[in-house]
């Protein structure tokens, strides 16, 4: 289902249906897509785990596809040495032109930080990211780790604390995903031929297995079916209260000052500054987005 025109009059139309809210089952919600018996649906419902040992990984998908929401999902990673592993949490469409908004979270030795690896992928281009060290051990408890998609701009944020903003920028000539609707997908998988020092450490498979831990899921959005929306089948019409404010939201003052501390302090990769990766030159919404001053 595709949207054109402006974000006015897509807000209009959306405003005649209803956003889709759950509280979170994994049983409702998703579907187990590779791995066997590593994938685990637990507490009737309530939380799942993926599982990777030397033969395979694992992962499941979302049942919905959805055009614009905010999504949150608790995680807790793959505790010890997970040098080699990665945790992948994202939003995606299909085919060669597709959409995808990327949390990935890259292994390390033992007492070394993961990384939180972001992207952003529109019309099947990538090549956006932005790398940051996480200010707690994200294997000791679950942390919640959220994605607010709406026409103005995508948002990545971790316990509430926004980190990135790619904003729609689509009247400089930026592309934007905003026509086609994505599922929620996530995995556990072997990536050692990169994800650690480039590729230097390897998985170390006498830890094995290795897992990982999903929780309290809860998406405030519109699901998309290749007929229209399904939103139009629920009670209850949009309206202007805060359960879909997310829809209109942008960045106040105070999640821009919550984005210069990530970046301060956290930020160890970011794109828009990497002048050995683009010599002729940045990529437009480099340019012509204001950065985050710090």
């Amino acid at each position: 289902m595709k949207f054109k025109g402006d974000i006015g009059l897509f807000l209009l139309l959306v405003a005649t249906f209803l956003v889709y809210a759950s509280a979170g089952n994994f049983m409702k919600d998703f579907e187990i897509t590779w791995g066997e018996s590593r994938a685990k649906v637990l507490e009737n419902g309530q939380s799942l785990s993926l599982t990777l040992d030397k033969s395979s990984g694992s992962g499941f998908r979302s049942k919905y596809e959805y055009l614009f929401g905010k999504i949150d999902m608790q995680l807790k990673l793959v505790a010890g040495n997970s040098a080699g592993i990665v945790t992948a949490y994202y939003l995606s469409s299909l085919g060669s032109t597709h959409d995808e908004i990327d949390f990935e979270f890259l292994g390390n030795l033992s007492g070394d930080p993961y990384i939180l690896h972001t992207n952003v992928f529109t019309q099947g281009k990538g090549n956006r990211e932005q790398q940051f060290y996480l200010w707690f051990d994200p294997t000791k408890d679950f942390h919640t780790y959220s994605l607010r998609w709406n026409p103005k701009s995508i948002i990545f944020s971790v316990d509430g604390r926004p980190i990135r903003e790619f904003k729609n920028l689509e009247s400089k000539g930026v592309p934007f995903p905003k026509n086609q609707a994505m599922r929620i997908y996530s995995s556990l998988w072997n990536a050692d031929n990169w994800a650690t020092r480039g590729g230097i450490v390897k998985t170390d498979w006498t830890n094995a297995p290795f897992i990982a831990s999903y929780r309290n899921f809860n998406a405030k959005a519109c699901i998309w079916t290749s007929s229209g929306s399904s939103c139009s089948s629920n009670k209850s019409p949009l309206s202007s209260s805060t359960s879909q404010s997310w829809l209109r939201e942008s960045l106040d003052s105070k999640g821009i000052r919550k984005i210069r501390w990530v970046q301060k302090n956290y930020m160890i990769y970011n794109y828009c500054t990497d002048y050995k990766r683009f010599p002729q030159g940045f990529p437009a919404e480099c340019i012509t987005s204001k950065p985050h001053k710090l």
